[in-house]
């Protein structure tokens, strides 16, 4: 990372406005401080964002550069007089845990939460070398870990945090191992994917070998080792150099790659997820990955095979920037660090960076003055970040977009995968794909150059003519279905032509493999009949998948043309299901009269149109289906579906209770309460038109019954339609729901049916003469079909309007009259009844009108006495002191008191009426006559009835006896 001016540092150098691949990969950024250093830099070290500065004068500055402005300045507890100057220190990747180092040989420990490094007395006098930290990453304490001295020895250690004075940091200390090659330049413990905690990778460095141990660790219970079990069992893989003097002069270490950027947006090549190192030696770098299987000491073989050497020469030039002649001291490599794809050396006084796939120097560069003194290079593994530190100053090595390349070097290895992966451009990925196809093509790998070509800008007509010069039809369909996904929705004509190509390739396909199969033949060496099968299944389900997924893509008659032409009958159909053409999917099964397909098809259609379409041709061969589909349909319109209905009718042949045609008009009517006429009149008609052999109209009848008062057929269509076909029961239900009673009996009478007749004629109860005219003439019917008296005195009985005198005229005049004598003398016996009967209501009558008379002429005397001291009943004041009103019950009012009562209960009218008659009065607005009128009207209207035993008291009953203004004691008992 670059340092932020305004939080404390400001870089050296900026080089804006230049495209990223412009610049250099690399950058040497000088970090200027923003406040003063008292002593020279001796030792640094930086991890996850925090900055470890150790100064000759003993004192260790800790920086967060999230918040560079807070400063830790911590003191070691001796002054360098006593202990030494800091000589190294070591910070673990979460920069929670520091290891100081003097040159005296005192190490101490401090951790991220305190301010006071504490003494490890079991370290005192061990010169440490390299520290390997625990794979868990641990904050509070370390856990275990390993130590390197500079005498050989490896130990295991355990140090936690304590604020205890008297309690030691170092929970225990343990040597594992000595190696007589001298100190050990580097370690690392990590852990191995899959294999479970307990199986740890160690590799080790001295300046002349390398060891690589994988094994299981002992139990972690915090009391003892746990490294010494793998160092006793396994035996380690050893790469070593051959030994010289010089080696023993020239640097030596082991770095470590830093952790995968959290960058989703690039991804790398699954390589990238293992960690690389770099062993610096007197021969060169000695790089490679650290592989993560196998779990079994063959691990290290395959790392050191896989590793390889970059040779010191190759990093070393012959002059220097300027011209100066290199030293003798500068022939070694000072120090190394790893970027993810880069080796950083410093040498001498400058910084070169190669790139470890091909050795390529990348940068070279001389950073130092003359006469400045390199401390080292340090890397932040977790945030990606890299350093170099002289006695004086602070470098940051900044790489900028490092993997840049990598894709061309990939490809020039043949690794196309993951120079795909590493492409980031569209002009990078399209000559990989170019690059990856063409070698697939000269392999001959078809299919898989198809796949790669498909996403390449490679000119179209040369990769489809080179697949069809070698004859590879499945290559092409795997290219063309390639091509057609890179094209956009706005190349239609160019989708187009594919998708069309795309249609008869697959089809020569299908075509291929069925005529191999039902040939029973070897469509190769390796691909006997069985899998012919298969294949043909696989390739039937991708022509599916290609439809379903490009059928926006492909013209209609096209398709129908290049599949009909090769007879490929199911792939038509999936064509046409596919775009919903169902019209043209019925019209295939109907014209090849293959109903239980056409049926099948028609189910899963929601369209009404396809039903009005094809309804008439399948109800004439598959009707009872096609009724069960077609009252399965919410959103048809029955009306629509008649002469589909009244055609299947006029074929029909069979019994009435098995006609599809009215299973389904009845359906409509009583399940879904249609009340479409048209509807109704259909099923009347096929009613009434039905050659039924019998006179039986149950059906019909208890259709128009169910039809009530109001039916919704049209009863003059029906009438029409029953008279014509002969429906005479039909006939006079339709005539009496008309209220044509007297045609219903005319029509029943000439049918010879007596007894609809008499039905008829008792309806018409709510008319009697009608009634008895109805039964006269059913009467003349009777009599007129009767050998004797007898039938007509028994049909007489049948009403109680008709007497027989009414019958006497329909008897033939030679009739004896001694026949039906006591019927007579019955009738004139009662004729007697009614005359007494008739006389005595006179009597009563005449009784009545004279005491009526005595009535009135009383009327003319009545009066009503009035006590000089009667008071009004509204008021309370003298009755007589104005005008008044007296009542038949002895109530009195005054004449505007009543008034008010009146108004107050009387209803809107006549409340109305009567302030108009007291304006046009008071005002006179009237006079005369018409005013004495007037005046008798209100009078009237006021004097009406008492207020006090009226209905007007009725009115009243809610009213409370004791008002609220009243005494309520008064009312007491």
């Amino acid at each position: 990372m670059a340092f932020d001016p305004s939080n404390g540092f400001v870089a050296s150098s900026d080089v804006p406005g230049l495209a990223d691949e412009l610049l250099p990969i690399f950058d040497v950024e000088q970090v200027q401080l923003q406040f003063s250093i008292a002593a020279d830099f001796v030792s640094a070290q930086t991890a996850n964002n925090v900055l470890i500065l150790a100064l000759s004068n003993g004192r260790i500055l800790r920086i967060d550069l999230n918040k560079p402005e807070d400063i830790d300045d911590i003191d070691l507890p001796k002054k360098p007089t006593e202990v030494g100057v800091i000589r190294r220190m070591f910070l673990d990747p979460t920069a929670s845990h520091l290891i100081i180092c003097t040159s005296q040989g005192e190490n101490y420990y401090l951790h991220s939460q305190s301010r006071h490094p504490r003494p490890l007395a079991r370290l005192r006098g061990v010169s440490i070398e390299s520290i390997a930290w625990n794979p868990s990453l641990p904050t509070a304490s370390t856990r275990e870990i390993l130590i390197g001295a500079s005498d050989g020895n490896v130990y295991e250690g355990y140090i936690e945090h304590s604020t205890e004075f008297y309690r030691k940091e170092e929970k225990y200390l343990k040597v594992l191992h000595k190696l007589p090659d001298g100190p050990v330049t580097g370690l690392w413990v990590d852990t191995l994917p899959g294999a479970g905690t307990d199986t740890r990778r160690i590799v080790i460095s001295t300046q002349s070998r390398l060891f690589h141990l994988v094994g299981k660790v002992g139990k972690n219970d915090g009391s003892g080792s746990i490294y010494s079990k793998l160092f006793e069992v396994e035996q380690p893989v050893v790469h070593e150099l051959p030994r010289s003097s010089a080696a023993t002069a020239a640097a030596s270490d082991l770095v470590i790659s830093p952790d995968t950027p959290q960058d989703t947006s690039r991804p790398h090549d699954g390589e990238v997820n293992e960690r690389v190192f770099a062993w610096l030696s007197s021969h060169g770098i000695y790089h490679g990955q650290l592989l993560l299987s196998p779990f079994t000491s063959e691990l290290g073989n395959k790392v050191f095979n896989e590793a390889q050497l970059l040779p010191r020469t190759q990093l070393m030039t012959p002059e220097r920037s300027g011209g100066r002649r290199m030293t003798a001291s500068n022939d070694y490599i000072n120090a190394i660090a790893l970027t993810h794809w880069h080796i950083i050396s410093l040498i001498g006084d400058r910084v070169v960076a190669a790139n470890r796939l091909t050795g390529e120097i990348v940068y070279d560069q001389v950073i130092l003055n003359q006469g400045q003194k390199a401390i080292g290079l340090c890397v932040d593994i977790q945030k990606n970040t890299y350093w170099l530190f002289t006695t004086q100053e602070i470098f940051e090595i900044v790489p900028r977009d490092e993997d840049r390349d990598i894709w061309k070097i990939m490809l020039k290895l043949k690794k196309f995968d993951a120079a795909l992966k590493h492409a980031h451009t569209p002009a990078q990925k399209d000559a990989v794909a170019m690059a990856s196809g063409d070698y697939l093509l000269s392999k001959g790998q078809f299919n898989e150059a198809a796949g790669v070509y498909g996403k390449s800008s490679k000119p179209f007509e040369e990769v489809a003519l080179a697949f069809i010069d070698h004859n590879q039809p499945d290559a092409l369909r795997k290219y063309l279905l390639g091509k057609l996904s890179t094209f956009k929705k706005g190349y239609i004509m160019q989708r187009q032509m594919i998708a069309s190509w795309l249609i008869e390739i697959f089809m020569a396909k299908l075509n291929s493999l069925d005529d191999t199969i039902i040939t029973r033949a070897e469509l190769s060496e390796t691909l006997n009949p069985t899998q012919t099968r298969e294949q043909l299944d696989a390739v039937r389900a991708e022509y599916q998948e290609f439809v379903n997924r490009h059928k926006s893509d492909l013209d209609r008659k096209t398709v129908y043309a290049v599949i009909g032409s090769h007879g490929r009958e199911e792939e038509l159909l999936y064509y046409a299901d596919a775009i919903n053409d169902y019209h043209f999917v019925l019209s295939y099964w109907v014209q090849r009269e293959r109903w239980s397909e056409a049926l099948r098809v028609l189910q899963r259609q929601t369209d009404p149109e396809v039903f009005y379409g094809y309804s008439t041709v399948l109800m004439t061969h598959v009707a009872s289906e096609l009724v069960d589909i077609l009252m399965r349909q919410a959103n048809l319109e029955p009306r629509n579906l008649i002469p589909a209905l009244l055609e299947y009718d006029r074929n029909y042949k069979g019994p009435l209770s098995q006609n599809q045609a009215i299973r389904y008009l009845l359906y409509v009517v009583n399940q879904l309460q249609s009340s479409d006429s048209a509807v109704h009149n259909t099923l009347v008609s096929i009613y009434a038109a039905h050659p039924s052999t019998s006179k039986d109209e149950s059906a019909l009848l208890s259709y128009l019954e169910s039809q009530g008062d109001e039916p919704r057929f049209d009863p003059d269509f029906a009438l029409r339609l029953c008279i014509q076909h002969h429906r005479v029961l039909s006939c006079a239900h339709i005539y009496t729901s008309m209220g044509q009673y007297l045609q219903a009996v005319q029509l029943a009478l000439a049918h010879d049916e007596i007894d609809l007749a008499i039905i008829v004629a008792e309806r018409a109860h709510s008319n009697p003469p009608l009634r008895k005219k109805l039964w006269l003439a059913v009467a003349k019917k009777v009599i007129s079909q009767s050998n004797g008296i007898k039938t007509a005195i028994d049909f007489l009985r049948r009403c109680d309007l008709l007497k027989i005198e009414d019958l006497i005229p329909f008897f033939p005049d030679f009739v004896v009259i001694d026949d039906f004598k006591e019927e007579i003398c019955s009738a004139l016996e009662e004729y007697s009844r009614n005359i007494d009967s008739l006389r005595r209501e006179m009597d009563e009558s005449a009784a009545t009108a004279a005491n009526i008379k005595v009535d009135i002429a009383a009327l003319d005397q009545r009066y009503a006495i009035v006590e000089p001291g009667e008071k009004c009943y509204v008021c309370g004041l003298p009755l007589l002191s104005r005008q008044f009103f007296v009542f038949p019950c002895q109530h009195a009012f005054h004449s505007d008191c009543l008034g008010k009562r009146v108004l107050e209960q009387a209803g809107p009218g006549k409340a109305k009426r009567i302030r108009e008659c007291q304006v046009q009065i008071t005002k006179g607005l009237v006079k005369g006559r018409k005013r004495e009128e007037m005046i008798g009207e209100l009078d009237g209207l006021v004097g009406e009835a008492c207020i006090l035993c009226s209905e007007y008291a009725i009115k009243r009953i809610d009213e409370p006896f004791v008002k609220e203004n009243e005494d309520k004691e008064e009312w007491a008992l």
